[in-house]
């Protein structure tokens, strides 16, 4: 029987109605750990918890807004009673529009970007890591970033909120490593659902632009987010972002593709 990679952990998923936060925590889920699927959709992120416990998983939803001032501090309340969690995946970002570029762009959009993508992301990690430290859990942490935190891609407040978040699991792994809590970044390339939504046409064309021939899904992510989180693969394995993009960045995907 296979032996299940995080069984012995309790896991805060950000992000978790759908697209890759669903994703990844449903691969958390059934691998044995106990899940919180925190997400601003109570309905879809009620049904996701609803799957998983029907899977016979351990499963549990809790209403967040990342983006308001007290709303990290609102959902560690809520999580905090039922455990401290060994796991943190923080797959939080406001949908994004292609038209939300330089000069259309507006403060508010702007803001919640990066309120949910920075903010909330360093003030749930301090806080888990403060929890953590003190019960000498050995905990994980993972955030969800983006190939385009290095490539601009025309939506400045997507790509800073990204690339912020780059250098954030930096600080978070080069502190809290002696204390035995890893953090890492997984970098998705085009993965449909979610926030990100280009249409059919955009979708072949995207395609075409990738290595692999297809764009991703998000089961891809969760397999290397299984793998980053599971000590049996990554014990050593701390401050980084890995690349899950098909090949994508190795083309210039705005640019047609030569066939």
């Amino acid at each position: 029987m296979h032996e299940k990679l995080l069984g012995q952990d309790l896991a805060l998923v950000t992000g978790a109605a759908c697209g890759i936060g669903r994703g990844i925590a449903a691969a958390i889920a059934r691998e044995g750990a106990r899940v919180l699927l925190s997400d601003l959709d109570e309905q879809r992120g009620e049904q996701a918890a609803r799957v998983l416990r029907n899977e016979g998983c351990d499963a549990r939803f809790l209403a967040a807004d990342l983006a308001g001032p007290e709303g990290p501090d609102r959902l560690l309340a809520e999580v905090l009673p039922l455990g401290t969690p060994s796991v943190f995946v923080h797959a939080a970002s406001p949908v994004r529009r292609e038209s939300d570029t330089l000069f259309n762009v507006s403060d508010a959009t702007w803001d919640r970007m990066l309120s949910v993508n920075l903010r909330a992301g360093f003030m749930l990690a301090r806080g888990l890591a403060r929890q953590m430290i003190a019960r000498a859990i050995r905990g994980r942490m993972l955030l969800v970033t983006s190939a385009h935190a290095g490539t601009p891609r025309n939506l400045p407040h997507y790509s800073a909120a990204k690339a912020g978040q780059t250098m954030l699991v930096k600080e978070l792994a080069k502190t809290l490593g002696p204390r035995g809590i890893r953090v890492n970044a997984i970098a998705p390339g085009a993965i449909p659902g979610g926030g990100f939504d280009a249409g059919a046409a955009g979708i072949e064309r995207l395609a075409r632009c990738t290595s692999l021939r297809r764009l991703g899904t998000p089961e891809d992510i969760a397999g290397m987010a299984i793998a980053l989180l599971a000590e049996r693969f990554s014990a050593y394995v701390t401050g980084t972002t890995v690349l899950v993009d098909g090949g994508l960045s190795l083309h210039n995907w705005i640019e047609p593709a030569e066939l």
